[in-house]
């Protein structure tokens, strides 16, 4: 990240043609989202603060903690203390939280650069991977959003390395997830940071309590900053991703682990049909852009944002991607606002449906590292929406999110329950952005969005957020599908409801690819409900907020 760098030659020929692309979107009619900023008002305040070690990292986990189906907040603070914050919300009312202390003892947790929810025990409570810089946390989640931490109660070893990454599955016929930790720099070796990248890690537990001591290191590592596992050829085995900072590594590469019950992790080479990729990788995420069943997925990076989609030559066994980005109108290389032509700064990726019509948007947070000259000093969040076409058009500025931060990690959420997608986003040395997403601005005030449908899954005793199941949602001829993750984005990430933009349709037939590969029976739903699908349950129940 030093004067040297240059703007790739891809770059360039985006920059020129750039006026051309806007003058052809603005032709295109799409229903922009007017998100307001909520911050000041909603109880929350909370800023991810400190020296190098927290340029990266910054992330957010959204999930219910209290039982009441509400997503609460739990934000890194790096060399400030993490934050919880139960939501207070009323459906479609303004956005609120209320403080609540991680720990009993009202114990400060500093060092913090990300979190994940996760269920690690299969008991009724959800809990927290939390990311550090130095040794990292499994926190048992119980009643009423209280926390412990249990490393020992889990026999996790920590570890000592600078964390930024984490991405969880469970294995045919596990009964707890396997987890994967992204590092990054070993600040210990000689000549740090230079091409020192710390090894990733994935960490296994036994069949009959969870216990997380099966550690191996995934050799080489590249100074990694994201990792998410992917279905990505369609055949149930969830393999893993990473996205890598090429600025420490030295002769690295944007990674894929098969990683396969019973057997030690293998990276994908060029003999797989996995293609050399070098970036400045920060944030992945993905999404059935095509709907053939295989994930395209969204890179950010320093400059070019890369929209990756397999080869439709490949066989079934090959990952054999091309970029797809400047096709689709998303490489987002630089502010689209400000007059600032310097290249961006990209960091959490997330796809969504922020104006409920039915196709995947794409959000990317921006933001200078520091104050690197070469890069954009201005550089607003991106809110790229799709369009009927398969492209997508910048509405950021219109939208209200084209403010001056430097934001990090991300997540984006219906937090009042009113069927429209809220956003928040963690920014280094600032406050954190939470929008409220009001519907479409009109003369006379705002009109609702598309229909929509939210899904919440039950697997069972084991995996009870059905962590790799796929959800199908028909409308007439458009059939939406959306695999439940945990991880990827840039150190932030959900546990909760899917959402699913349903246009102007008013009712909807869902179907569960649940863990394990059987398919639940279709089940027909009437549009803007939130929907309760247990496993092996023939009837779907409607939940009300209230």
């Amino acid at each position: 990240m030093n004067n040297y760098i240059k703007i790739t030659s891809a770059t360039l020929i985006a920059t020129l043609a750039v006026s051309a692309q806007t003058r052809a979107d603005e032709k295109v009619f799409v229903d922009v989202p007017d998100l307001v900023e909520q911050q000041k008002i909603s109880g929350i305040d909370h800023k991810y603060t400190g020296p190098f070690e927290y340029f990266v990292g910054g992330g957010v986990a959204s999930f219910d903690c209290n039982g009441d189906r509400m997503p609460d907040v739990f934000l890194a603070g790096g060399e400030s203390a993490a934050k919880l914050y139960v939501n207070t919300s009323t459906t479609g009312g303004d956005l609120s939280f209320k403080e609540k202390s991680i720990f009993e003892d009202n114990a400060e947790f500093k060092k913090v650069t990300g979190a994940y929810a996760i269920n690690l025990n299969n008991d009724e409570h959800p809990d927290l991977v939390v990311m550090r810089v130095g040794k990292n946390y499994l926190l048992k989640g119980g009643k009423d959003c209280t926390f412990t931490k249990a490393n020992e109660e889990f026999s996790f070893d920590g570890g000592k390395a600078w964390t930024t990454g984490f991405a969880a599955k469970w294995e045919k016929d596990a009964n707890f997830p396997t987890l994967a930790f992204a590092n990054y720099i070993d600040r210990r070796a000689p000549n740090s940071p230079w091409g020192t990248c710390e090894d990733n890690r994935i960490v296994r537990s036994g069949n009959k309590v969870a216990k997380f001591s099966d550690d191996y290191p995934l050799s080489p590592s590249y100074c990694s900053l994201s990792a998410l596992f992917t279905d990505w050829n369609n055949t149930g085995n969830f393999d893993l991703r990473v996205t890598n900072d090429r600025q420490y590594h030295r002769g690295g590469q944007e990674q894929l682990w098969s990683v396969e019950a019973g057997k030690k992790p293998r990276a994908y080479s060029a003999k797989d049909g996995w293609r050399k990729l070098v970036i400045w990788g920060m944030g992945i995420s993905e999404a059935d852009l095509n709907g053939d069943g295989r994930p395209e997925y969204a890179l950010s990076s320093m400059g070019d944002t890369m929209l990756q989609s397999i080869d439709e030559e490949a066989d079934d066994d090959q990952p054999i991607y091309r970029d797809i980005a400047f096709d689709k109108g998303s490489t987002a290389h630089r502010p689209y606002h400000g007059g600032d032509l310097k290249p961006s700064t990209g960091w959490h990726t997330e796809f969504a449906d922020f104006n409920n019509d039915g196709r995947s948007d794409l959000f990317i947070a921006k933001g200078n590292v520091a104050k690197m000259s070469d890069f954009a000093a201005f550089d607003p969040d991106n809110l790229l929406l799709g369009t009927l076409s398969g492209k997508f058009i910048e509405k950021g500025a219109e939208a209200g999110i084209a403010i001056a931060r430097r934001g990090r990690g991300a997540v984006v959420e219906d937090f009042n329950a009113d069927g429209q997608l809220d956003l928040l986003v963690v920014n280094r040395e600032d406050q954190i952005s939470l929008f409220k997403n009001q519907g479409v601005k009109t003369n006379w005030g705002h009109k609702p969005l598309g229909n929509f449908v939210s899904i919440e899954l039950n697997n069972g005793d084991i995996n009870k957020n059905a962590v790799g199941a796929k959800i199908s949602v028909k409308t007439g001829n458009l059939v939406q599908t959306k695999t439940v993750q945990i991880g990827g984005g840039h150190a932030s990430g959900h546990l909760g409801f899917v959402h699913f933009g349903l246009g102007v349709a008013e009712r909807a037939q869902i179907r569960i690819k649940w863990p394990g590969g059987s398919w639940s029976q279709p089940y027909k739903v009437f549009a803007n409900n939130f929907v309760v699908v247990k496993k092996d349950d023939p009837i779907a129940k409607y939940w009300y907020p209230k």
